[in-house]
């Protein structure tokens, strides 16, 4: 799935996507790590992968659509 990045903290390696619909659905550490990216800026078009999110995530909020990234990475044409 595409995706835009919207946000990113480089300090917790975590941040938010928008979904081509606006959606925006956070990711956190272990999805960016698993991208091997090093860097992410806004507005970057970026590839996720995502399964179902079962509980709440750490920060009691359940992600936007329902929606758990498991990676994030650079699109690649």
């Amino acid at each position: 799935m595409q995706a835009t990045a919207y946000t990113y903290d480089p300090e917790t390696r975590s941040g938010q996507v928008l979904l081509d619909d606006g959606t925006a659905v956070p990711f956190d550490a272990p999805a960016f790590d698993a991208g091997g990216l090093r860097l992410l800026r806004p507005g970057q078009r970026v590839r996720i992968e995502t399964e179902p999110a079962q509980a709440p995530q750490a920060t009691g909020e359940t992600a936007a659509g329902g929606l758990r990234i498991t990676l994030v990475t650079l699109q690649t044409f």
